[in-house]
């Protein structure tokens, strides 16, 4: 919901440090962060949840890096946009999974499945949305998210319909977790909910636009 203006601030204070980093690729960038984000599980796991949190705040700065390396230094390509959701979605569905495994009870995998059915759906909801707007030539640039110095380019590899959560939520969400441990199972179930919304919000989209 807030990924686009926020998205515009993120690339103004990251980009001294992106520009610095010329030779670095930036799907080297995205391994680092899954690297980040499976040691964030572990401490998960481990009960360890401040460091957790510290590991999935790194995790989330470093994915945010890498595209702005890509766009600062015409680095982009389409299969580092692929590397870089499929490293997110690893991250995304480890984590949980980590803060049940630690504290492990039939209400805890209750919440757990009924969430990673949440992020199931909404996945298909979008990468086939995202594959039908393609194909109709419907990935058009939002001029509202250029990136740093270019114009006309859209900043992510497949461009969706804003919803209710998005990358900025999900960050907030995640730290709410970590940081609440034992109320998972209401969290996990709010979030859920909430990811329900957001495929609703995007069939709507799609039943109105689509075939237009």
């Amino acid at each position: 919901m807030f990924d686009a203006p926020l998205r515009q601030f993120k690339d103004r204070v990251g980009a001294p440090l992106a520009i610095r980093m010329s030779r670095v690729s930036p799907t080297l960038i995205s391994i680092l962060a899954l690297a980040v984000g499976l040691l964030a599980t572990f401490a998960a796991f481990k009960g360890q949840y401040l460091w957790a949190l510290a590991l999935w705040i790194l995790n989330r700065v470093l994915d945010g890096l890498d595209g702005l390396l890509a766009r600062l230094h015409n680095g982009q390509s389409d299969f580092g946009g692929y590397v870089d959701i499929l490293t997110d979605f690893i991250v995304y569905a480890a984590l949980p999974i980590g803060l049940v495994a630690g504290s492990p009870s039939n209400e805890h995998y209750l919440a757990l499945a009924f969430l990673l059915a949440s992020f199931y759906v909404n996945a298909a909801s979008w990468m086939y949305l995202a594959a039908i707007l393609e194909k109709r030539a419907a990935h058009a640039p939002d001029p509202s998210i250029r990136p740093i110095g270019q114009s006309g380019q859209a900043q992510t590899t497949i461009v969706m319909p804003a919803g209710l959560i998005g990358g900025f939520e999900t960050i907030v969400a995640y730290g709410i977790f970590l940081l609440f441990p034992t109320h998972i199972i209401i969290l996990f179930s709010i979030f859920a909910a909430l990811v329900f919304v957001t495929t609703l919000q995007r069939l709507l989209w799609a039943r109105k636009n689509v075939d237009r």
